[in-house]
């Protein structure tokens, strides 16, 4: 398959995406980060947006999938919860699957691109 050419898989929950490449990107930054601002630093995108895909990714879910942590003397935080951390292994798995699926078909597709 082509290095450029690749599957997206995106996961719709009423008007909104529930999940999708940039979301799990999000929450496994957060993981490793600690903190919503250094996620959104690292993946180059303002707090506002990563605010915004955290809280709809919290208001799709049957359980939130990131928690704020109350500021202190170090300032506040955020985790992904233990739902949070199944999800997101979850959706990886079907990715996985999903691009294996499709693998002879993108390679055929990637003809048609430029």
């Amino acid at each position: 398959m082509s290095d450029i050419l690749q599957p997206q898989l995106k996961v719709s929950f009423r008007k909104s995406i529930a999940m999708g490449p940039g979301k799990a990107a999000l929450l496994d930054s957060i993981a490793k980060k600690g903190s919503i601002s250094a996620a959104a630093r690292e993946l180059g995108m303002s707090y506002r947006r990563a605010w915004i895909l955290v809280d709809t990714m919290n208001n799709c879910f049957v359980s939130p999938l990131v928690e704020t942590l109350t500021g202190g003397n170090r300032g506040g935080g955020a985790q992904v919860t233990e739902f949070g951390h199944e999800v997101l292994v979850r959706y990886r798995a079907m990715e996985r699957k999903a691009t294996a699926s499709v693998r002879n078909e993108m390679s055929k597709f990637s003809r048609y691109m430029r």
